[in-house]
């Protein structure tokens, strides 16, 4: 059997998507279908599938994102991008030989892409030198335009204070609500981390693990244990936060 991964945060599609690689690619056995890019990636580290099909635009993580951590989380896998986008990124993929699937997906596409896979899975390991190019390329055309969050209000007891975004240290997911962790203590936002993401600035927050979202200014170090997790010092609070093994490529740069 062939292991997959796939990620797609709109059900419908996610579940269509599905049930035609059902169809088309019998022996292949889906391990993990995933509505965001943190849970996606987790999967991927956990299951080292052969493939993943990737959403681009995700919550939180982008299919980029993903697939660039996934580099080194799990070298063997090989990626399938799928967009809605126009003709330019179109013509990225193209050109960088990666895979790609156009919403809606149809069968017929789905099968070239298939066999496509399969060829490249008997000659070796993914391409990762032309994905990394490609990935470079993409993430300039298709960075996120809206404004970021600049406030919020959240409830501390019978108090509802109004936050800055920038003071934040970090969010925690509690429930089907979000903890945030400032300076002066916490409070509760009564929205799912999830749909937080999408509305922070992606070049100062950061997840860290599924659960975790911190902010890139309050971090004062960063490094990594013999388990080859993460482990953040902040500025201004005590606790040491962890992120996930399957996280720590996205901070390489840093």
């Amino acid at each position: 059997m062939t292991d997959c991964v796939i990620a797609e945060d709109e059900e419908l599609l996610r579940t269509a998507l599905a049930s035609l690689l059902r169809e088309v690619w019998p022996e292949l056995r889906i391990v993990a279908a995933c509505e965001d890019g943190a849970s996606a990636l987790e999967a991927i580290a956990e299951h080292q599938p052969a493939v993943a099909f990737l959403d681009i635009r995700m919550p939180g993580l982008t299919g980029m994102e993903v697939a660039r951590a996934a580099g080194e989380a799990s070298p063997r896998t090989q990626i399938v991008f799928v967009t809605a986008y126009d003709q330019h990124a179109i013509d990225a993929f193209e050109q960088g030989a990666v895979d790609y699937l156009l919403k809606p997906v149809t069968r017929e596409r789905l099968q070239a892409t298939v066999q496509r896979l399969q060829a490249r899975a008997a000659s070796g390991h993914p391409d990762t030198a032309t994905l990394d190019a490609l990935l470079r390329r993409l993430a300039g055309a298709n960075a996120r335009k809206r404004e970021p969050l600049v406030w919020l209000t959240a409830s501390a007891g019978r108090e509802t204070r109004l936050i800055m975004v920038e003071d934040v240290a970090y969010f925690q997911a509690d429930n089907k609500y979000t903890t945030v962790m400032t300076a002066d203590g916490e409070a509760l936002l009564r929205k799912p981390i999830r749909e937080l993401l999408d509305a922070l600035d992606p070049d100062v927050f950061k997840q860290i693990h599924r659960s975790t979202i911190v902010n890139l200014k309050a971090i004062a170090s960063i490094a990594r244990d013999d388990t080859g997790k993460g482990r953040v010092k902040l500025k201004s609070r005590p606790e040491t936060l962890t992120v996930s093994q399957a996280f720590m490529p996205l901070f390489r740069n840093m």
